[in-house]
C-alpha cells in the first residue's frame, strides 16, 4: 500500500510517500513559503533524482497539487497517478481529550480537532488547512489523523491532574496532555527491541530534543509520564518557548509589558526560550557557533537544557523505581554531544556512563548508536526518530481494517 504522509505547518507542508508493503520511502519532499511565493524540493529515492521549483502556492490545497504533480512526474515522480496512493496520514499534534488514538478522519473527527485549536495554537491551524488541501485534491482517499497526544494517555491521574478546582478541569478538558508522543513510541519501541524485546519489566527515559523538546517516562512500554502538559509550551527550555516557569511570572510580565492574554501567549511561545535567554537565536547551532566566540548568554541558555534534562531523567527514575536507559532523539538529540554530555554529567551515582570521544562524533545520520560503556548500568543510546513510519503504519492498519 501506497501511503502519503503529510506534517502540515502554517506556511510549510512536509511529505514522504511510503509503501508500507517493504516500509521504505520512495519519495519525500517540502513545500514551503505557502501563501507567500511558494517553492517545493522534491527527492525521489529509487533513482535518486532531485527536483526543486518555485512554484506559486496561495494556500494548502495548491500546494498539496504540487505534491501530487511531483509524485507523478514522468521526470521525477514514482507513481503513474494519485489513484496509486491507498491513504494519506497526517500528523496531528495534538487530539485533546477527544483522541486516544489515531482515527479515520470524519466530518465529526474534524469538527472535535477545531476544537483543540486553543491546546497547540502553532499547530492545530495550520494541520487542519492540510487536511482541507488533500481533502480538496484527493476527496475520495481516506485521511488518518495520528495525534502526537495519544501516546500519553497511558498516565495515572496523579501525572496528568493539575492542582486546580477540579470541576474547572473537568469542564475545560485541563489536564497533562504531552507531546510528540509518536517519536517517543517509535524510538522507546526500538529500544525494547534492543533490550530483549519484551515491554514488561523496562524501564526507559525517552528525550525528544528539537526546536520543541520534550521528556516521557516509559514503564512496561507504556508512558507514566512526560515533560509536555496542557499545551507543547510546558517542560524543558525549548527554541522559542519559555517551557515550566513560575505561573505568577505570566500575570506580572502582562502587567510589566501591557501585553493582552493573546499576545503573552505569543510571547512565551514565539519569543521567549533559546532565543530569549540568549538574545542570538532559536537555533542550538547558532548558539553553539556563539558560545565559541563567548558568548555567556547563549551558555546559560544552553546549560539550561542540560541542567533540565538531568533533573527530568533523575526524576522519571524515581517514579520507575530505576532506569534501564536513555534515548535521545530529534534534531538536538540526535546531533549535539554537547546537550547530551551535559544531560549525564555526574549522574555515575545511577550507573551511567557514556564513551565521551564517541559521544562526541555521533550524529542522527550514523544510525542507531549505543552511547554508553560495556560498565555503563544503563543503557544510552542515541536513536533517530521516525515519526513518519508509525503514521504510515497507523494509516495502513486503519484502512485495512476498513476494507475487510
Amino acid at each position: 500500500m501506497y501511503v502519503l504522509v503529510i506534517n502540515a505547518g502554517s506556511s510549510s507542508l512536509k511529505y514522504q510517500l511510503f509503501d508500507t508493503t517493504t516500509n521504505t520511502v520512495k519519495a519525500k519532499g517540502l513545500c514551503e513559503r505557502i501563501g507567500i511565493d511558494g517553492a517545493i524540493t522534491h527527492k525521489q529515492l529509487d533513482k535518486n533524482i532531485e527536483y526543486s521549483a518555485k512554484i506559486d502556492m496561495p494556500n494548502h490545497s495548491v500546494a498539496t497539487k504540487c505534491v501530487v504533480d511531483a509524485l507523478t512526474s514522468e521526470a521525477h515522480g514514482c507513481i503513474k497517478s494519485m489513484d496509486e496512493i491507498s491513504a494519506v496520514g497526517h500528523r496531528i499534534v495534538h487530539g485533546g481529550h477527544y483522541f486516544s488514538e489515531s482515527v479515520l478522519l470524519t466530518e465529526d473527527v474534524l469538527a472535535k480537532l477545531e476544537k483543540c485549536r486553543d491546546l497547540a495554537p502553532l499547530h492545530t491551524g495550520a494541520h487542519i488547512q492540510g487536511i482541507q488541501g488533500c481533502l480538496s485534491v484527493m476527496p475520495e482517499t481516506p485521511q488518518v489523523l495520528v495525534f502526537d497526544t495519544a501516546f500519553h494517555q497511558t498516565m495515572p491521574k496523579e501525572a496528568y491532574t493539575y492542582a486546580i478546582p477540579y470541576d474547572v478541569a473537568e469542564k475545560y478538558s485541563v489536564r497533562r496532555y504531552g507531546a510528540h508522543g509518536t517519536s517517543h513510541r517509535y524510538v522507546a519501541g526500538e529500544m525494547i527491541k534492543l533490550l530483549g524485546g519484551k515491554a514488561e519489566g523496562t524501564k526507559i527515559v525517552t528525550c525528544h530534543l528539537g526546536n520543541g523538546s520534550s521528556i516521557s517516562a516509559v514503564k512496561d512500554g507504556k508512558v507514566i509520564d512526560t515533560s509536555m502538559g496542557f499545551t507543547p509550551l510546558a517542560g524543558v527550555i525549548m527554541g522559542t518557548r519559555c517551557g515550566d516557569i513560575d505561573p505568577a511570572v505570566v500575570p506580572f510580565l502582562m502587567d510589566k509589558l501591557g501585553l493582552t492574554p493573546d499576545e503573552m501567549n505569543d510571547y512565551m511561545n514565539k519569543k521567549c526560550g533559546f532565543l530569549g535567554v540568549s538574545g542570538v537565536s532559536s537555533d542550538c547551532r547558532d548558539l553553539e557557533a556563539a558560545i565559541a566566540e563567548g558568548n555567556e548568554h547563549a551558555k546559560i541558555a544552553m546549560a539550561i537544557l542540560g541542567y533540565q534534562i538531568k533533573k527530568y531523567i533523575g526524576s522519571y527514575t524515581a517514579a520507575m523505581g530505576g532506569i534501564d536507559a536513555i534515548v535521545f532523539t530529534a534534531g538536538i538529540g540526535e546531533n549535539t554531544a554537547s546537550i547530551r554530555k551535559m544531560a549525564l554529567e555526574g549522574m555515575e551515582y545511577f550507573g551511567i556512563e557514556i564513551d565521551g570521544e564517541l559521544n562526541e562524533r555521533v550524529k542522527g545520520r550514523d544510525g542507531v548508536t549505543k552511547l554508553s560503556t560495556e560498565a555503563s548500568k544503563v543503557a544510552v543510546y542515541m536513536i533517530p526518530t521516525n515519526e513518519e513510519l508509525v503514521i504510515a503504519q497507523d494509516t495502513e492498519a486503519i484502512v485495512t481494517a476498513l476494507n475487510k
